[in-house]
């Protein structure tokens, strides 16, 4: 009997390589190459094919109906719905809700068949999250299994309108010998899974797990095989989540879905501003509202600051759901440019609902808020911020002011601070609320505290 040859595969890149080496050749990382049984090549043959180029405009085009989830904030990412033949990847950390967002998808869909395969629980696991999230569709199988063939061949039989599998690292294929999650293994699957989809217009979803950086577990082409990939965020401690997308061929990447996690499963967030920002009667210093944008969807989220005599000789900084690295530039601006003695006290930040923020236009409010807690001075609740700091001390302009600016009115806001550049944008504007364009962020500490 011949001996089984063996090679080494990246399990971040899936670069091969016929020896072990500490570090992989094309993705650079180190201690990723894992020992997988090769492949045998098949034989090579010659194919003919009968396709022939066609002029782009000779070619008929239908538009397909999407299938509705139910879930409005699922089909905003998605692009309005699931394409029939799809292929959707939900990646996230552990227990912050893909495969309970998967489960009520497929009970959301008002009728068809929907197959649910789970490599991770049993039937009647399943069951018991199916009870608290009150299912409407009675047309979901259920089906524990990880072999793909005999996945492949109950769908078949069922034809279902809609396919989830959960997870895709516990899948594996009878046409290898490796184990399950491995590179190879994920590779075959989903290049299985994907051919079945195309060719029998069944959408599936996909649920996947993530590595400690963050990243989809798997090879890299993963994400380049699936048509769609769904990022799930959020802090397990706080109640929100952020789905958002990251590639989307058939709708736009910028769009994000918010739930809050409760006990009868993910509930719709249809106005996030007003659930991120706290509706207490006491006026605090150190707190500042910014108008964000997460995707292309504007948010009014609340920045709380506290500056405090350092009690040790080293002083603090910690942010959280903010980047502590442009928090320290943001401090470092306001001791050059503004004189602000913080090098002895200690600065602390947070992102209020537990969700992180990378928008640059939350400059402003967060150096409000360093403002209004050192100096003990409470800013009015009906006053809100946008506007990116450079290390000179400028506000620099920021996307979609429009939106922002919109977003702060509804929720009732009388005041906002907004670029000087962005003056020429609302020269008609005949909006109820007030906007204070400033230049320099010495400008704002005059207005708002009456410095200079």
């Amino acid at each position: 009997m011949a001996k089984q040859k063996t090679e080494y595969v990246c399990s971040e890149c899936g670069y091969r390589a016929a020896k072990w080496v500490g570090q992989c050749p094309s993705c650079k990382a180190w201690s990723t190459l894992n020992e997988e049984q090769a492949i045998p090549s098949a034989t090579k043959k010659i194919l003919t094919s009968s396709n022939k180029a066609i002029l782009l405009h000779e070619i008929e085009f239908k538009r397909e109906s999407r299938i509705d989830t139910q879930i409005n904030e699922f089909n905003r990412v998605l692009g309005g719905g699931i394409v029939p033949g799809s292929l959707i990847l939900i990646g996230g950390e552990p227990g912050i809700g893909k495969s309970t967002l998967a489960l009520q998808a497929a009970l959301s869909i008002p009728q068809g068949i929907v197959l649910y395969v789970s490599g991770e629980e049993s039937a009647q696991q399943i069951r018991m999250r199916a009870e608290r999230l009150q299912a409407k569709n009675q047309s979901v199988y259920i089906l524990p299994e990880t072999r793909l063939h005999n996945i492949i061949e109950h769908a078949k039989e069922l034809r279902p309108a809609l396919m989830v599998i959960d997870s895709i690292q516990t899948m594996f294929s009878e046409n290898l010998e490796s184990t399950p999650g491995t590179v190879s293994q994920i590779r075959e699957c989903t290049n299985e899974l994907m051919t079945f989809a195309k060719t029998s217009n069944v959408p599936i979803i996909l649920v996947g797990h993530i590595t400690k950086e963050g990243t989809i577990a798997g090879p890299k082409i993963l994400e380049h095989m699936v048509d769609t990939v769904l990022q799930f965020e959020g802090d397990r401690n706080y109640v929100y989540r952020i789905l958002r997308s990251v590639k989307n061929r058939f709708g736009s990447t910028s769009e994000i879905g918010i739930f809050e996690m409760q006990q009868s499963g993910l509930r719709q967030v249809t106005n996030p501003s007003e659930m991120l920002i706290s509706a207490g009667n006491n006026a605090l210093s150190g707190v500042a509202v910014a108008a964000s944008l997460e995707g292309a969807r504007p948010l009014l989220i609340e920045t709380q600051a506290l500056v405090s005599t350092a009690a040790f000789g080293t002083p603090q900084r910690s942010a959280t759901g903010f980047d502590s690295r442009r928090l320290n530039m943001l401090l470092a601006v306001l001791e050059k440019r503004m004189g602000f003695r913080l090098a002895q006290k200690d600065v602390f930040l947070n992102i209020a609902g537990g969700i992180r923020v990378e928008d640059p236009a939350i400059d402003l409010a967060i150096t409000a808020a360093v403002f209004s807690s050192d100096l003990d001075i409470v800013i009015p609740k009906e006053v809100c911020f946008a506007g990116e700091i450079g290390l000179s001390g400028e506000i620099r302009a920021v996307q979609r002011i429009e939106q922002r600016v919109a977003e702060a009115q509804k929720l009732g806001f009388r005041k906002m601070f907004v670029p000087e550049l962005a003056r020429k944008q609302f020269n008609a504007y005949k909006g109820d609320i007030e906007l204070i364009f400033v230049d320099k962020i010495e400008e704002v500490l005059r207005t708002l505290f009456g410095r200079k």
